[in-house]
């Protein structure tokens, strides 16, 4: 028998794993015996993924696209190499062992660096497993000491620190960001885009300190225990934790003591064929060095594993540029760049469109002609990073700003994509690979990959950030329209089905709790895609308590408690107003709460009162005077009638025809509660003059001498849409129940998250279909949708009352586990036009302030 090759692999990171997994894949007849060397304990994990690690141990591990036996890939975890020796061929080890190989990969990626400044021993990182859950650790435990939300200064402005920042802020730290350039991410994005996403980013109560570093870190007598951060132009910052994410050195110092040569700015000196100064070392990932730069990023370290895996069976691969390009979610910021993202290429224009106030910056970069994509920028909305990306370096379809969507633009409505565009660069997967693996092509056994799932499994699209998975769904779906075949409308991966069979299969099985649905109809344990899609099928069938019977875990955050959280993690509190209408006696009940809890009050849109900045622990006290009131829940938080806008109709306006208040609280009482796809709005206007802009609604209904007209379809938002005319002249009853069917018939076949305008635009048949079943019964369903809404108005219970009523329920409305009467130091306000609002946090750095730690805030008259 032949002696396998001993290939070994030093570093088990995501580039050390890519390499083992490209070589097994590639060598079937097992001519190659594989040896990883890990200093970790850990298994290879998802670096790109470590932020998720902040919120819950989760599992990171990569799984191997091919089969790991131990005869064939041994791994050898919390092992460190410790020489080299090049021409022995044999690499020492720190637990005593001697290593041959025949041919050697160097994968040993690379550190955090921190600064030899006074205090740097007490600087943790962001970089591993390991020091992701010790910094969840440490907050949580600075969090129970100290009685309040820890201070912490993260140094770094680009991808790790953001993502440290953000992370520890959702954790419930009091996170401050200090970063040497003049805007974020200043290595990726342009001064437009760097700014937007600060805007965004102090929007989610982070502080920025851009354009200075950190000097020394400041300590209690004890020496160890950090109380601030100096930074270089003077100012002192609070802290209690400081984390430094300023980047990242190759771990070259094996390769330097072996004298292999290295870059100018260090890492291992590689070529097109990723070999070393030494033709039987090869280096792959952080630590190599291509023409004098080493990248940080998942792609390149992918490509070069694939040209190693090729080379050492025989191949010619080459790797032959490096693919920087980025789409990520930053402290829950889209933001995404590619090509040339900086406009460095001579002639070349920028298409650009920004919205500071939302917090949106997208840029294109072109030639001179307006003709050839060479990059762009998106911040806020990166929507439109996945149709672009594979397109750069192509001629667009369309002038670039009809891909900017942004400003409307969504790019031609059939742009198909060459076979050779670039999909998913992590894996370095063309659209004709995914193209073939669909028509089974290529792939293992010849099988048609006809679903997502097997389809990212045999193409490796879509395995590793993610973010090409639209574009490849789309592929698919495209694909399987063109061979005449059924195009899959699964939910997510753990469901097969569409919402719409769901919904049906729940209805007519009349199962209730996800454990159930998911056992019977789906695999796993659910995501965040599909809990929250159960949960509202769930609520719209049953009714019941929306956080009862194991269903609290499914839903969204504001669901979970009943509120929307607001920027500073406070809550507001919206009572119903159904019509807008609200008696003097029950004004005064909310004026005295605001007074006696402190919070600030705005009329909103939907004709009601929002009371902001109560705290969680504070919302069971709130809401019970308001429910002993007559007050019920606005459900401003969730998928749900959020309110029924009103003029004052016939009962006042010498203009109205129709009592339009009677009607709007009518119609809110009735539908009060229902679970939709999305949240949804509904508008009365006594006569023709339009005064509650109901054609901007859901539904939208305007008087007339002869009864009521019935709009849909009409909403604001980002997307705005005209409500459309349904029918016309409608008496009270009529109207009634066509709303009633057409609310019902949404319910059961809306996409999830599709508001009412989009799900009347891509059903066949558009409006005139929906007509046709709503007035006239063109399924027979009239019934049976009428059956179901008088299900759910029958068996309507208000939320916050049922809440009340259980003391198990008002446990969750906790500040703290483990102090659960103390209430968030975090919050501190200051006075402003008579109310007060949250500070900034120049205005907590001055002491402004007024902490939040009682049932009372001191109004500016106290002040």
């Amino acid at each position: 028998m032949t002696t396998p090759r001993e290939i070994l692999i030093i570093g088990g990171g995501p580039a050390g794993h890519r390499t083992a997994d490209a070589l097994r894949a590639r060598d079937p007849e097992l001519t190659t015996r594989i040896t990883v060397v890990s200093e970790e304990t850990h298994a290879p994990y998802d670096r790109v993924a470590l932020s998720q690690r902040l919120h819950e141990a989760v599992d990171l591990s990569l799984r191997p696209q091919s089969e790991w036996h131990p005869d064939h890939v041994a791994v050898l975890s919390g092992v460190r190499a410790t020489a080299i020796d090049t021409v022995g061929h044999v690499v020492e080890t720190d637990d005593g062992r001697r290593l041959p190989y025949d041919e050697l990969v160097l994968a040993t990626g690379s550190s955090a660096p921190v600064p030899d400044i006074a205090g740097s021993e007490q600087i943790r990182v962001y970089r591993t497993i390991d020091d992701v859950d010790w910094l969840r650790d440490e907050v949580d435990r600075l969090a129970a000491a100290l009685g309040r939300a820890p201070r912490v200064v993260v140094a770094g402005g680009g991808l790790l620190g953001l993502e440290a920042a953000g992370g520890l802020a959702a954790r419930g730290a009091e996170s401050a960001l200090v970063h040497s350039g003049p805007w974020l991410m200043s290595a990726q994005l342009d001064q437009g885009a760097g700014q937007a996403l600060g805007r965004v980013i102090s929007a989610k109560g982070i502080a920025l300190h851009l354009g200075t570093r950190p000097r020394d870190l400041q300590l209690a007598a004890d020496g160890v225990t950090v109380t601030g951060v100096r930074l270089n132009n003077g100012q002192k910052l609070d802290a209690d934790l400081v984390v430094f994410a300023i980047g990242i050195s190759p771990r070259d110092e094996l390769a330097r003591a072996a004298g292999l040569d290295l870059g100018p700015r260090g890492g291992i000196a590689i070529g097109t064929d990723c070999r070393t100064s030494v033709a039987d070392v090869f280096a792959v990932g952080e630590v190599a060095s291509f023409e004098g730069r080493c990248t940080g990023l998942v792609a390149p370290a992918n490509a070069m594993a694939e040209v190693v895996a090729d080379r050492l069976l025989g191949g010619t691969a080459e790797f032959t540029s490096i693919d920087d390009a980025t789409k990520l979610k930053l402290a829950g910021v889209d933001v995404a760049s590619f090509g040339d993202a900086l406009g460095a290429t001579e002639g070349a224009l920028e298409v650009v469109y920004a919205d500071p106030v939302r917090g949106v910056y997208q840029k294109l970069v072109v030639t001179d002609d307006a003709k050839t994509l060479l990059g762009g920028i998106f911040v806020g909305d990166a929507s439109p990073y996945s149709l672009l990306r594979p397109l750069l370096g192509t001629e667009l379809a369309d002038e670039p700003g009809a891909y900017l969507s942004a400003a409307g633009g969504d790019g031609p409505a059939n742009t198909e994509l060459p076979d050779d565009a670039l999909v998913c660069s992590c894996n370095n997967v063309a659209a004709h690979t995914i193209r073939d693996a669909v028509h089974g092509i290529g792939t293992p056994d010849g099988d048609a990959c006809t679903e997502l799932g097997p389809l990212k499994t045999c193409s490796r699209a879509g395995t590793q950030c993610g973010s090409c998975v639209p574009l490849v769904k789309k592929i698919l779906e495209t694909e399987l329209a063109k061979s005449g075949l059924a195009v899959s409308k699964a939910l997510c991966e753990h469901f097969p089905l569409s919402r719409q069979e769901l919904y049906e299969t729940v209805r007519v099985t009349g199962l209730t709790s996800f454990d159930e649905i998911i056992s019977t109809y789906g695999s796993g344990r659910g995501c965040d895609i599909c809990k929250p899609v159960i949960a509202s099928i769930i609520a719209s069938q049953h009714q019941g308590y929306i956080l009862g019977e194991g269903r609290a875990g499914l839903q969204d955050t504001n669901d979970r408690a009943l509120a929307n959280l607001q920027r500073d993690g406070s809550y507001s509190v919206v009572p119903r107003m159904p019509g807008g209408e609200v008696t003097p006696q029950k004004l005064a009940v909310i004026a005295q709460v605001a007074i006696d809890y402190g919070l600030y009050t705005k009329i909103t849109g939907g004709q009601r009162i929002d009371m902001f900045g109560a705290r969680l622990d504070q919302l069971p006290d709130i809401w019970r005077r308001l429910v002993d009131a007559g007050f019920e829940s606005g459900q401003a938080y969730g998928k749900a009638l959020r309110n029924v806008k009103s003029c004052v109709g016939s009962t006042w306006c010498r203009f109205g025809v129709q009592d339009a208040v009677a009607m709007a609280v009518r119609l809110e009482l009735r539908y009060r509660g229902l679970r939709a796809p999305h949240k949804f709005k509904f508008g009365v206007s006594g006569c023709a003059r339009e005064c509650a802009e109901a054609r901007g609604k859901d539904v939208g209904i305007i008087a007339t001498d002869k009864g009521w007209n019935m709009y849909v379809g009409g909403n604001g938002g980002y997307q705005p849409a005209h409500g459309q005319l349904l029918v016309a002249d409608l008496d009270d009853e009529t109207l009634i129940k066509y709303i009633d069917r057409y609310m019902m018939y949404y319910i059961r076949t809306g996409d999830r998250l599709q508001r009412t305008a989009r799900w009347i635009e891509e059903m066949d048949g558009g409006l005139d279909h929906v007509r046709e079943v709503v007035v006239d019964d063109s399924l027979g369903l009239a019934a049976e949708l009428e059956s179901a809404m008088a299900k759910h108005v029958d068996n309507y219970e208000d939320e916050w009352a049922a809440t009340l009523r259980d003391p198990e329920r008002l446990r969750r409305f906790r500040t703290f586990v483990n102090a659960p009467h103390e209430p968030d130091p975090s919050h501190v306000r200051v006075p402003t036009r008579g109310q007060v609002r949250p500070a900034s946090d120049a205005e907590k750095a001055d002491g402004q302030g007024v902490l939040l730690s009682g049932p009372r805030i001191p109004m500016r008259s106290d002040l």
